[in-house]
């Protein structure tokens, strides 16, 4: 268990998994994304159930395979649904079968990600799962098209898969490929000034392609504080950007 406790901007993740070496890769990659911290891990339905009973206000989101040696995952699933509504939980497995996946979809799962998985779809799930959050803390009622924008989890239709896609007027490929370069490199979020020193461009090109890279959910935007004190846009990768790097 971590010591400390949740800040407001800081959701905790709860790991179900049997496999100690999935596991650990898990806990790797979120504790290197920010905003998220691990709070346990359990390699069992028992282990899952009492580490939620000892410390459910600090967990907002539960990662949970399938396969666990004394429940099926989805018998846990409709345990922690019923227990925790207060949780997301997002399946984490091998099981391709139609009929798991389904049952998972009707207990209210937040996505489903089949083993192996790429680090580009965790970093969008999680992205995904903040983006949610922070939208509905934020307000006391929701538009549809708010609504609808909230309830965009994956990638909008007409967004990149793994072919390349074409580019609007005014962005090419080897400058897109310098920024995303640039914030890969960083590790945290940039402003754009920042991005445009590290490829040797101006703030306004830096921006401009910081932009289109938000508007496909391959960079995400937050508003930080400068040295002045002054309110600006940071930008960091939250998705996978080949498909609009590469050559078509």
């Amino acid at each position: 268990m971590s010591e400390a406790g949740s800040t407001p901007e800081e959701y905790g993740i709860l790991i179900i998994e049997d496999d100690f070496r999935i596991a650990e890769i898990h806990r790797a990659f979120i504790e290197q994304s920010q905003g998220f911290r691990v709070v346990g891990m359990a390699r069992s339905g028992t282990e899952a159930r009492e580490l939620m009973a000892q410390h459910a206000a600090e967990v907002h989101l539960v990662l949970l395979d399938a396969y666990l040696p004394d429940v099926e995952g989805l018998e846990l699933l409709w345990a922690l649904r019923r227990d925790h509504v207060h949780v997301d939980i997002v399946m984490i497995t091998a099981a391709r079968e139609v009929d798991t996946i389904s049952e998972a979809l009707r207990g209210g799962i937040f996505d489903y990600l089949i083993k192996p998985v790429e680090a580009a779809r965790m970093a969008q799930m999680l992205a995904s799962f903040r983006r949610e959050r922070e939208a509905l803390a934020a307000r006391h009622e929701l538009s549809q098209e708010e609504l609808d924008r909230v309830l965009a989890r994956l990638r909008p239709e007409g967004a990149p898969s793994s072919a390349a896609r074409s580019l609007p007027k005014g962005i090419d490929r080897l400058t897109l490929r310098a920024v995303v370069a640039a914030l890969d490199s960083a590790g945290k979020p940039l402003a754009a000034m920042d991005v445009a020193r590290a490829m040797g461009a101006s703030r306004s090109t830096a921006r401009r392609y910081l932009e289109f890279l938000v508007s496909v959910q391959v960079v995400g935007a937050e508003l930080g504080y400068g040295d002045v004190g002054r309110p600006e846009r940071r930008y960091r990768l939250v998705g996978d950007a080949a498909a609009w790097c590469e050559e078509g």
